[in-house]
């Protein structure tokens, strides 16, 4: 199952018997998830020109789940005296489908705070009891990629030769005086280079430990958040990150507001 993602070194983990759940009554969902992630390729330059926040990778990928019917759904669940609604709790997951076996639920999680997984958990908790979705899927940065983070930023900066707040700025990204500050300490204390010290601050800012990646989602799965809900969870690898594209942060902003236009994601 999911070999082609395996191939490509994503990170599969399968809990709570999703793997015979999938295998024998949703081959057809397992077939789409995989057909819409395992060509995803994130430049670089999106990784950068997000500033942090969700890249046109990642909403590529939800357009491709989209393509597939995989829509954003508001799940309600009432609590009901007598006939009369008393109690109603809401929950929105970003891309449902149904099938004719049940429900498949899935989240992506590009660079959320790490509580979100919390969320997104005790979403799927609750919907799996009340018997609304069969398996949760959760779409993350895996191990790799949150580990090379820095050392791609740094190759970036030294390829483009971000070498000063300048260099950064006429590339296209605006730096507060905190930002500059922080960089400029980090060049004098740690003697590192701009481009090392930029990056690592870069990363640090935008994609810390704190931010949702694998090892945040496996150590709330280890403490049995989520569960007993049968969960599928896939980890985005660093090798899907391609350099020398060439992209300018202007068609990364043209790119961003097709997919506002086309409904694929909200603007800011």
């Amino acid at each position: 199952m999911f070999q082609k993602l395996l191939d490509r070194d994503f990170q599969i983990e399968i809990h709570s018997h999703a793997r015979a759940i999938l295998s024998v009554d949703f081959p057809d969902a397992v077939e789409e998830l995989e057909d819409a992630i395992v060509g995803l390729s994130i430049p670089i330059e999106e990784i950068i020109g997000s500033g942090g926040g969700e890249t046109q990778g990642t909403q590529r990928l939800r357009r491709a789940l989209a393509d597939r019917g995989w829509t954003k759904l508001n799940f309600t669940v009432e609590k009901r005296i007598n006939g009369v609604a008393r109690e109603a709790i809401s929950h929105e997951i970003d891309h449902v489908k149904t099938f004719e076996a049940g429900v498949i639920a899935c989240e992506i999680e590009w660079n959320n705070k790490d509580p979100f997984y919390d969320r997104d958990l005790e979403n799927f908790k609750r919907l799996h009891a009340d018997g609304a979705i069969s398996v949760g899927v959760i779409i993350t940065r895996g191990t790799s990629m949150q580990d090379q983070m820095r050392e791609m930023v740094h190759r970036f900066a030294e390829e483009r030769a971000l070498n000063s707040h300048e260099a950064v700025e006429a590339f296209g990204m605006a730096r507060t005086a905190r930002q500059k500050q922080e960089v400029d300490r980090r060049v004098k204390n740690a003697a590192m280079s701009f481009e090392a010290a930029w990056a690592a601050h870069f990363v640090s800012d935008k994609y810390g430990a704190a931010t949702t990646h694998w090892s945040k989602l496996e150590d709330r799965v280890s403490r049995g958040v989520g569960n007993p809900c049968p969960l599928l969870l896939i980890g985005l690898p660093a090798n899907i990150v391609t350099f020398d594209e060439n992209i300018n942060l202007e068609k990364i902003a043209d790119e961003e507001q097709a997919l506002v236009e086309e409904g694929v994601v909200t603007p800011g």
